[in-house]
C-alpha cells in the first residue's frame, strides 16, 4: 500500500519541475525560485511517505514474525506437557518423589531454614 504522502510528494515535485523548468523559458525568476521550493518540498514529502511505508513494513513483519513464536511456543508447550504426562503414567511412584523433593526445595528457598 503506497502511501499518500508519496504521491503527494511526487506530484509536488513534477508541478515544481515544470513550474521551475518554465521560470527558467521565460526567465522569470520568481517563478523559477517558487518552483524550486515546490520541487524540494514534493521531494521531502516524498521521502517521509517512503519512511512511512518502510515502518510500515517493518512494523507487520515483527507482529508476523511475533505471532508464528507465539504459536510455537503454545506446540513446544502442548508438547512437553504430553510428555510429562506420558512419563507419570508409566511411573507414578517416582513422579510423586520428584514433586514432593522439588516442593521441599522451593519451600525452603522461600523459608530458608531456622
Amino acid at each position: 500500500m503506497v502511501d499518500t504522502d508519496r504521491v503527494v510528494g511526487a506530484a509536488k515535485d513534477f508541478g515544481g519541475r515544470a513550474q521551475s523548468a518554465i521560470g527558467d523559458a521565460v526567465g522569470s525568476s520568481r517563478n523559477s525560485a517558487e518552483g524550486r521550493y515546490r520541487e524540494a518540498e514534493g521531494r521531502a514529502q516524498e521521502v517521509y511517505g517512503q519512511a512511512k511505508d518502510t515502518l510500515r513494513d517493518v512494523a507487520g513483519n515483527v507482529s508476523d514474525y511475533a505471532g508464528e513464536a507465539y504459536d510455537r511456543g503454545g506446540s513446544y508447550v502442548r508438547d512437553g506437557a504430553r510428555a510429562v504426562e506420558s512419563r507419570v503414567e508409566e511411573n507414578p511412584i517416582i513422579a510423586l518423589v520428584i514433586a514432593g523433593a522439588v516442593g521441599y526445595g522451593l519451600a525452603l528457598l522461600l523459608h530458608g531454614r531456622r
